[in-house]
């Protein structure tokens, strides 16, 4: 798929046809990243909220919390 680089304003702007937006989940106000790669830029979605695995992967021995003792349960709740 092609589409032609036009000037905005001091910048340069590529549209993106709808079919492919969508396809790539790229909205009006979506966040991209943009990434100089060696044959090109890629640009890509950037996801509002990381998930619980990406997180977790993030947790290392360096930066895991120490164990906090939150007490007994009360009331309704169950540990």
């Amino acid at each position: 798929m092609s589409s032609k680089i036009q000037r905005w304003g001091n910048s340069l702007g590529v549209r993106i046809p709808h079919k492919l937006a969508k396809n790539v989940s790229i909205y009006d106000g979506s966040e991209v990243e943009m990434i100089e790669e060696q044959n090109g830029i890629l640009i890509r979605p950037i996801d509002a909220a990381p998930t619980l695995d990406e997180l977790l992967s993030q947790v290392t021995d360096e930066n895991k919390p120490d164990f906090i003792d939150w007490g007994q349960p009360e009331g309704k709740e169950v540990w």
